[in-house]
């Protein structure tokens, strides 16, 4: 990091109320990219360990993968760029930066590519609070930000759910006048509901001043009850869009996402850690993906087909569920999640966990149809033994 950005950044660090020795602390962070302590595929990673040994033959409907994959098209781009791996491939992240900005109707300089949005998400949060500026998120909600922001020492807020389990706007407003981001999943991990349109508007339109307002829609494609924020951005708002190709489009493995926001705010996140090269295969088969004009709406059909009849057998069993946009829902499984999950593994269906919020609700990621035949069976086992 060159001395003049180093003293720009020890400025901005002391007018959000970092000490010295915080500073001395994020200095060193801003070295360590995916290596952060917080980092979540590590974290999910030790929460899948927590609950056993998964049998290599398990259903895993657990992580809120795409059992689909990368669609023919990614899959043919992959093949084509992995020949090519011997390069560094700088111009596969030009493509890809091309692409997300003509799909969201954005300058290219408002698209920053990342591997996957965990990265941005966390980036975010450690640039825009601090010591006297809150991160205000949902409750039951994604906890990603909440471990960044209490690495800084910043004071997260949690606004209980409304009773539709949509974000409740004025709440959050309310709840931080000095809030340094507004966090907002949509639909909601993990509860797969939706937040209206509506009330996202709310929340730019009456946010603290400073504030940015971190819209994650890594869901958003499995979705038609609300539309994309991302013209929020286009119109200069204080919001930063992310967006990660792990979830419709089946490329959790591969890693490409993308944070879109004025350039101004895309470039506090450069702060936070060096981007270093893309991923190529990622970023071919994300280009590949948009492309693909009709897979968006194909795929969001076959998700929604699934999870409509699994929730239909539910309902008929009279096992409680939160109904869902997303592919996952929440499931009740009338004893503690991590119990819950330790009785479905030993029939070989891996589950996710639960939120302390609803500390007797598991969620489930929406598999194939065969996936979820088996954990039809293994949960009527559980609940009826």
């Amino acid at each position: 990091m060159r001395e003049p950005l180093r003293r720009e950044i020890r400025e901005e660090l002391k007018d959000r109320g970092f000490s010295r020795r915080d500073f001395a602390r994020l200095a060193a962070l801003m070295t360590a990219g995916a290596s952060l302590p917080f980092y979540n595929e590590s974290a999910l990673a030790q929460d899948l360990k927590a609950i056993g040994r998964i049998p290599t033959d398990a259903v895993k409907i657990n992580a809120n993968e795409n059992p689909m994959g990368p669609c023919p098209a990614a899959i043919e781009a992959i093949t084509a760029i992995v020949r090519q791996g011997g390069r560094y491939l700088f111009e596969q992240t030009y493509a890809f930066v091309e692409a997300m900005a003509q799909a969201e109707g954005v300058p290219e300089d408002h698209v920053l590519p990342f591997p996957g949005s965990s990265d941005p998400l966390h980036r975010a949060v450690l640039a825009f609070t601090a010591p006297t500026r809150p991160l205000v998120t949902a409750n039951p909600g994604y906890e990603a930000p909440e471990k960044a922001a209490q690495f800084i020492g910043a004071r997260t807020i949690q606004v209980p759910l409304r009773k539709d389990y949509s974000h409740d706007p004025k709440g959050m407003v309310e709840a931080g006048p000095n809030a340094g981001v507004i966090y907002v999943c949509n639909p909601n991990n993990p509860t797969g509901t939706v937040t209206r349109r509506e009330d996202l508007d709310y929340i730019v339109a009456n946010k603290p001043k400073g504030c940015v307002v971190l819209i994650d829609e890594a869901y958003i494609h499995f979705t038609t009850a609300t539309s994309p924020a991302t013209d929020l951005v286009a119109a200069g708002k204080d919001v930063i869009v992310l967006r990660t190709f792990s979830k419709l489009y089946g490329m959790a493995g591969l890693r490409a996402g993308a944070a879109i926001a004025r350039p101004d705010l895309l470039e506090k996140l450069r702060n936070y850690g060096g981007l270093g090269i893309m991923p190529a295969t990622g970023m071919a088969g994300a280009v590949a993906s948009l492309k693909d004009r009709s897979l968006v709406a194909e795929r969001r059909k076959v998700v929604a087909d699934i999870r409509e009849d699994l929730c239909a057998w539910m309902q008929k069993k009279g096992y409680g569920f939160i109904p869902s946009e997303a592919n996952m829902i929440l499931v009740d499984g009338r004893r503690p999640g991590r119990q819950m999950a330790r009785d479905m593994i030993a029939y070989k269906v891996a589950v996710g966990r639960a939120w302390p919020a609803l500390p007797n609700h598991v969620r489930v990621t929406i598999g194939t149809r065969d996936e979820m035949a088996r954990f039809k069976v293994a949960l009527e086992r559980v609940m009826e033994a």
